[in-house]
């Protein structure tokens, strides 16, 4: 039996555990999703356990650069790689997408998701009214006629996509956003089929990945922007602009620049929003309160200093108050861009986008 191997590996890269089928060496967490596919991937303890000499061998012939240039050979460059902190959803999908369904060695089992431009089949999904509706993807030209009108139409270009399962209560929830007369709307979806749900985030971001290469032709670095998670969420007390006002609950969404504040989180609309500029602009965050604020109930104060105003919050705990100081701080240290610019007036890009026609609608 050998561990000698094996223990000079995890001084490198960490991982404690291993499929000694497929050769990879995985973290804790992404162990307990290969053993899912157990079929495909047997894993034991790195350290806990005996290995043989054969598995050993095995292991040293192959490892994770080898794994990857193997499974990894097509993926689509607006394919989603999840990191340790994404939800297990995604994980196990990509899991299963590498490892038992093989998608990134022939492009032709990338269907669902991979044309990017032209239509999707459509998957009943869920409002976060519990209305089961059907949900599509597709380029919509001028002159076309459907039987059923949808319900809603969100152009790609304002389209946002997150994974969502503790908000939504749901494991496979997406929270949809889009502009809505300038006013991001919110969609909270779900499906009982979390590669269903997969496909279909992977297949938004194909479009808007599309619909980027058009509006920005010779544009690098487009992947990034395809869908975005947002910085921070969750809730605060907040007071109106006078100061007067008795604070009260609602919960935040840190988006981008957008701080975006609701009565509940499963709510359609947010109340208000609050932009977050540079200090370039004059944008500044302090702890605390000014001293003669009244009426809040959680004690730790975050105040933000605008051109135009001050707004107050209050979190519940020290740690909440430290985190969203550093979510705030972070934006007011990061230069504003010329788009962010535009986007404080009026939330929309700069490029025309007269002639762009690809949609999501659900009907």
């Amino acid at each position: 039996m050998s561990y000698l191997f094996l223990c000079v590996f995890v001084c490198f890269s960490d991982p404690e555990w291993a499929s000694y089928t497929l050769g990879v060496f995985v973290c804790q967490s992404c162990s307990g999703l290969h053993r899912n596919i157990s079929q495909i991937s047997k894993v034991k303890s790195v350290l806990l356990v005996p290995w043989s000499d054969a598995e050993v061998e095995f292991m040293a012939s192959n490892g994770n650069d080898a794994a990857k240039a193997k499974y990894e050979q097509k993926v689509p460059v607006f394919y989603y790689r999840p990191t340790h902190t994404d939800c297990q959803l995604l994980r196990e999908q990509w899991i299963r997408a590498r490892y038992e369904r093989k998608e990134f060695v022939c492009v032709e089992r990338q269907e669902p998701y991979s044309a990017g431009k032209t239509e999707y089949t459509h998957a009943h999904m869920h409002t976060n009214n519990m209305m089961t509706s059907s949900l599509h993807l597709e380029e919509r030209e001028g002159g076309m006629k459907r039987k059923r009108e949808p319900k809603a139409l969100m152009k790609i270009h304002t389209l946002n996509a997150s994974f969502q399962p503790g908000k939504i209560g749901q494991p496979h929830g997406l929270q949809v956003t889009y502009l809505k007369n300038n006013s991001t709307r919110n969609i909270f979806v779900y499906h009982k089929d979390g590669k269903e749900m997969v496909d279909w985030f992977n297949a938004i971001r194909a479009a808007r990945f599309h619909y980027l290469q058009v509006a920005f032709p010779g544009a690098h670095h487009l992947v990034p922007k395809l869908t975005r998670n947002y910085i921070k969420e969750g809730y605060m007390e907040k007071t109106g602009p006078k100061h007067t006002e008795g604070f009260k609950k609602r919960w935040f969404t840190m988006d981008d620049r957008r701080l975006m504040y609701f009565k509940d989180p499963l709510d359609a609309y947010a109340r208000g929003e609050v932009f977050i500029g540079s200090k370039e602009n004059s944008y500044i965050v302090l702890p605390g309160l000014p001293p003669s604020t009244q009426g809040y109930h959680w004690q730790f104060g975050v105040t933000i200093v605008t051109p135009d105003r001050k707004f107050l919050f209050t979190c519940e705990t020290e740690e909440e108050q430290q985190d969203w100081m550093a979510a705030f701080q972070g934006l007011v240290n990061r230069p504003m861009l010329p788009q962010e610019y535009a986007g404080n007036h009026s939330h929309g890009s700069t490029q025309d986008l007269s002639k762009e026609n690809i949609y999501i609608f659900y009907i």
